[in-house]
């Protein structure tokens, strides 16, 4: 058994490919495997694996090497063509073929030369399966030329001119790479003003003065042959005089305001614009109609040149330079097309058929302008190849049908035009094999719990092999919704468990056989620091422990390692480990920094941090006294399908015990985020067994609690997935309701995710008539709430029962419950309606019961619309407004309150259900009897004189009745009406001539006065006062006011009686009280009396008041016919 350890990650292409050869691993063409044990006997066509480039340029000091490598089984051959003739190379002694390959060595250092084997060069490979051709590769010696001579004059200038010095390289393979040095070999210093132009020129915006040199040199590097080649030095020489005159820009190059510039898809368009001007010109760069792309644009030779990478067709366009100096700017617009040379959108792969299959091979190709494809087969033009009755071609594709194994072939596409061309080989191999594993068998994998495992079935077969995975000797195939499958045999445990442990098979499966092989797998436990080092504050020269517990698998050793500060520790006899211990003793400043714990096992590695600062000695600090510190080290054991054992190391308790311990779970399958309470165990408890639902993806979290408060929670535990079950209860609040007349609308509350207890949630929804002998009707629907059943007849009971269902198995029975068909407005009105009239407001109404059948549905209750019949002038003012009583269930009278005395009303009586009412009964008409009317609309006192007043009223806005008499009540109060005296024509009167008698006292006494005299003033007041202002109140010498008799209010500020003495109810506090006798003649809120008119003649006296209108009492008739 061989024992391969899963690494930490590990990335698997699994990519879909249109072959039946699948490897653990594929790099490079999709073919045969190399595999000892198929080379033996399994034929593949021949492959280029490697040649020479399409370009070669050699160098012609060595010999000549052109590559042509391919594989195939048999080996193939070799042959090559040059300039498209065939090349016998036995027929040259200095040209070899590597033994083994296709491979040219061309000896030329001995003699020979290069020029000699210029030309277009082309390998074959070939065996009895098909040829493979390489790309036609064109062979060229590097050329390095001289200058040619020529005599340079010296250059002499004014300081401000502008200068091009020429290079003009000489024309060499590849082309030279240009620089200006001076003798020295120094680079010359380069910038805005001097710089190298890509032709290799060297451009001056303007010259200076300390540009005068004689040694500006052009250099040319040929990089093939490492030579370097010198122009003649030119000679400039800046005469310092004054500067020439300042002047706006313009280009050196290029020339004019417009250019064309070509470039291919993919290389580096470069543009340049390098102008003269004084001072110095800024280039600037812009595309018209777009901007530039982020990323590919890059800026060279102080922005005179700009280039973009990768270029594609989408950067086509116009580009602008723009050069800009105080005195003015110049523009130059550069026409970018972007042309392509043929590129892949899908080159043709390998395929290999079993005898009878069908398949294509697809080439697909783009460029600018659009390629042309040709197909060759074996290196021969299809058009001439010898015909082939199971090929088709249609344009890029060829189709193949029903093929057979003696039409196995090399084909090649070849996309060009006029900017290049791309060549693919592509082989069809016609193979008729049984599957085969090509992974050792036996293979023993160990993974570490809660980390993918890859368990590996490279496998080969002709026609492609089934690949089936099975766990165990009995086991079911395993499938996607656990598993990962991959097309290359490999079978992925996302989150493998412990409960993944043991032996699978991977089983290939043709039409010509089957193959399997056994691989086998253990999972292990994590390795875990369950208690980590803590940062740590000590003083110089004390100790410090730091902690590093392990909790691993028992079959892995750990090595344990401690580093500081990311090193070794310290080699001194001051720092000591032990099994689960770092000691360091007589702590130093110098021993401060990161101690870090790693623990490696052949599987997985675990490190822990803590930092160790050093300070001076101090005084020891009071306990502190706090929350615990979070439980930590979280394990599941004695996992079950309905339980699991949950283990835990308590926290730091900061001095305070620990009282109890919280757990809380987390369904990150159906509420990832939430946790939920689960259990609460004593303080003193350290595991706790928890009952666990089916189908719930578990984490749980534990916190601890002291007197001081509850901790921050734990980290969650690994996931803990139980196993499915059927549900164990059904939904609840079933109800059945229509809502037309012919459905039944049945409801309910569905399941939560938790309660669904595993994958595929449904309801069986079942349903009949209560009172039928029908058989259940059921239905199976998804995880809804919610199924109409049509065409059901109105209002009818039915029995309903909604139980659940996933892919496990049915919930328990359901209970069953009664709910009705939808209802329809009943169909009769209630009959035999009757009146009875208590009184004037009050009417009693009977009527018979429907039949329960014609209510067709639940009944609500009865209805009564009355409405009182208006005389025929008020009918026509205003619509006849009915009024609505419902009385609820089954009752079959009711009372009317509220009627209008001496008034005719009909009334009809309808049924009412959920659906609405019924027809209404016949009109039934009544009348009530005369009642109480209500208070005359209105009172008004018109003509009232010293003894008699005159009173007019409005009849009654309510008369209830026929009226036959009106009443009058009244008692001669003076505070009972409160009237502004300032108001009335005597106290005006009387206050002039108050005013007036007290001017003429005035008067009199200043006369008086002044002759010395006196006057006795309260004589003359007694003999003026004028008698109209008598009777005065003997208590305290007012004049007598209105008031109320009872409330004794003042008066209201800036009332007035209306000019025409009319009393009104609502503005006006007289009333008939004040006209009536004793106290029954009040009045109700409405305005109406209260009890019977009186008819008492004697007057009751007033109460120490007297009327200041008239000392005389008002004497009226007792009553009016």
């Amino acid at each position: 058994m061989q024992l391969k350890i899963m690494p930490k990650k590990k990335h698997l292409s699994a990519g879909r490919v249109p072959l039946v050869l699948f490897l653990c691993q594929m790099i490079g063409a999709l073919d045969v495997p190399l595999d000892p044990k198929l080379l033996d006997d399994l034929v593949q066509p021949p492959t280029i694996t490697q040649q020479s480039p399409k370009d070669y340029i050699i160098d012609p000091r060595e010999n000549i090497v052109i590559q042509c490598e391919a594989k195939g089984k048999p080996p193939p051959s070799f042959s090559w063509t040059r300039n498209g003739t065939h090349f016998d190379i036995d027929k040259d002694p200095l040209v070899t073929m590597k033994p083994g390959s296709g491979t040219l060595v061309i000896n030329i250092i001995t003699e020979g030369k290069a020029e000699t084997y210029e030309g277009v060069y082309q390998c074959t490979a070939r065996n009895e399966r098909g040829a493979a051709i390489s790309n036609n590769i064109v062979v060229r010696p590097s050329r390095s030329p001289l200058w040619t001579k020529e005599r340079l004059e010296p250059i002499t200038l004014r300081n401000g001119q502008s200068l091009v010095l020429p290079c003009r390289p000489p024309i060499g393979l590849p082309p030279a790479i240009i620089f200006w040095m001076d003798n020295s070999f120094q680079r010359l210093p380069q910038s805005e003003r001097v710089s190298q132009g890509l032709n290799g020129d060297l451009y001056f915006s303007n010259v200076l003065p300390e540009d005068t040199r004689e040694d500006y040199i052009c250099y040319a590097r040929f990089n093939h042959t490492q030579t370097i080649q010198q122009k003649q030095p030119i000679s400039l020489k800046v005469i310092s005089a004054k500067p020439s005159k300042e002047r706006p820009p313009t280009f050196l190059t290029p020339e004019g305001n417009e250019s064309l510039k070509e470039e291919l898809r993919g290389n580096v368009l470069s543009l340049e614009c390098i102008a003269e001007g004084l001072p110095t010109p800024i280039i600037y760069w812009i595309k018209e109609d777009g901007t530039l792309p982020v990323n590919r644009t890059f800026y060279r030779n102080f922005k005179k040149t700009l280039q973009i990478t990768q270029v594609t067709e989408a950067d086509s366009g116009n580009y602008q330079c723009i050069a800009k100096n105080p005195l003015g700017a110049v523009h130059h617009t550069i026409a970018v097309t972007v042309k392509a040379a043929p590129y892949w959108i899908a080159a043709p792969q390998n395929l290999v058929l079993s005898p009878g299959e069908n398949g294509t091979l697809i080439c697909r190709a783009n460029g600018n302008p659009k390629p042309r494809i040709a197909w060759l087969t074996n290196g021969v033009p299809i058009e001439i190849a010898p015909d082939d009755p199971s090929r088709k071609i249609d344009g890029d594709t060829i189709i193949f049908s029903n093929v057979q194994e003696r039409l196995s072939a090399v084909y090649q596409c070849n996309a060009s035009n006029e900017y290049g061309y791309l060549l693919a080989n592509a082989f069809v191999n016609v193979l008729a094999e049984p599957p085969r594993i090509l992974t050792s068998a036996n293979i023993l994998y160990q993974v570490i719990a809660n980390r993918p495992a890859f368990l590996d079935c490279a496998f080969f077969g002709s026609p492609l092999p089934a690949i089936e995975w099975f766990k165990g000797t009995k086991g079911s195939a395993l499938h996607e919704d656990i598993y990962v499958l991959h097309d290359n045999g490999t079978l992925e445990i996302p989150v493998a468990q412990k409960d993944s442990t043991g032996t699978y098979t991977c089983v290939a499966r043709n039409k010509l056989g089957m193959a399997k092989n056994e691989v086998h797998l253990e999972i292990k436990d994590p390795t875990r620091i369950i208690k980590q080092p803590e940062h740590a504050v000590v003083q110089r020269g004390s100790r410090v422990s730091f902690d590093c517990k392990l909790k691993h698998d028992p079959t892995l050793v750990p090595t344990v390692m401690w580093l500081k500060d990311h090193g070794e520790l310290p080699n001194e006899e001051r720092f000591s480990i032990d099994k689960d211990h770092l000691v360091v003793t007589d702590v130093s400043d110098d021993d401060g920094g990161t101690y870090t714990c790693t623990a490696n096992t052949t599987l997985d590695s675990v490190s822990a941090s803590a930092v160790l600062r050093v300070v001076a000695p101090t005084p020891t600090p009071a306990p502190i006294y706090d929350v615990p510190n979070p439980p930590f080290d979280l394990e599941l054991t004695n996992q079950l399908d309905d339980s699991v054992q949950l283990t835990w190391t308590p926290g730091d308790d900061n001095n305070s015990p620990i009282t109890k311990f919280i757990i809380e779970y987390e369904d990150a399958m159906h509420e990832a985020g939430v946790w939920h309470h689960q259990a609460e165990v004593s303080g003193t408890q350290t595991t706790a067994q928890l009952k666990l639902s089916p189908y719930v993806n578990y984490s749980f979290r534990v916190m601890a609690e002291n007197n001081i408060g509850r901790s921050l929670p734990s980290e969650a535990s690994e996931q803990y997935l139980t196993k499915a079950a059927e549900p164990d209860q059904n939904p609840t609040a079933v109800e059945g309701l229509g809502t037309e007349p012919d459905n039944l609308v049945i409801t309910w509350k569905p399941l939560n995710g938790f309660e669904s207890n595993g994958p595929g949630l449904q309801y069986k929804v079942s349903w009949r008539q209560k009172d039928g002998d029908d058989e259940w009707t059921s239905v199976v629907v998804a995880n809804v709430s919610k199924y109409i059943v049509s065409g059901t007849p109105t209002f009818v009971p039915y029995l309903i029962k909604v139980q659940s269902l996933n892919d496990v198995g049915f919930a328990p029975e359901p209970a069953v419950v009664m709910g009705h068909s939808g209802e329809d407005l009943p169909m009769v009105a209630p009959g035999n309606v009757r009146v009875n009239v208590v009184n004037s407001t009050l009417a009693e109404v009977h009527w018979d019961p429907v039949p329960l059948k014609s209510i067709r549905g639940h009944l609500q209750g009865y209805r009564i619309y009355y409405w009182k019949v208006q005389s025929s002038s008020k009918r026509n003012r205003r619509h006849i407004e009915k009024k609505i009583l419902t009385f609820q269930g089954s009752k079959t009278h009711g009372m009317l309150p509220g009627l209008q005395p001496y008034s005719h009303y009909f009334l009809n009586v309808r049924v009412v259900n959920g659906k609405g009412e019924g027809p209404a009964s016949s009109d039934r008409g009544f009348h009530t009897p005369e009642g109480v009317p209500s208070a005359p609309s209105s009172l008004k006192i018109v003509n009232p004189t010293l003894d008699s007043l005159t009173l007019e009223w409005d009849p009654p806005s309510h008369p209830n009745g026929i009226l036959t008499e009106y009443t009058l009540k009244y008692q001669p109060t003076m505070a009972s009406r409160q009237v502004d005296i300032a108001t009335q024509g005597w106290f005006i009167g009387l206050m002039c001539a108050v005013a007036l008698l007290i001017l003429i006292l005035l008067i009199v006494c200043f006369v008086r006065r002044n002759k010395g005299g006196k006057y006795p003033v309260k004589e003359k007041e007694d003999a003026h006062a004028d008698p109209e202002i008598q009777p005065m109140k003997e208590d305290d010498g007012t004049f007598g006011e209105y008031s109320d008799a009872e409330d004794h209010k003042p008066l209201k500020k800036g009332s007035r009686t209306p000019s025409d003495r009319t009393v009104e109810k609502e503005n006006s506090d007289d009333s008939l009280v004040d006209y009536g006798e004793g106290v029954n003649g009040q009045f109700n809120e409405d305005g109406s009396f209260i009890g019977q008119y009186s008819g008492k003649k004697e007057k009751e006296p007033a109460e120490g008041n007297e009327s200041s209108e008239a000392p005389s009492p008002v004497n009226a008739m007792n009553s009016f016919v």
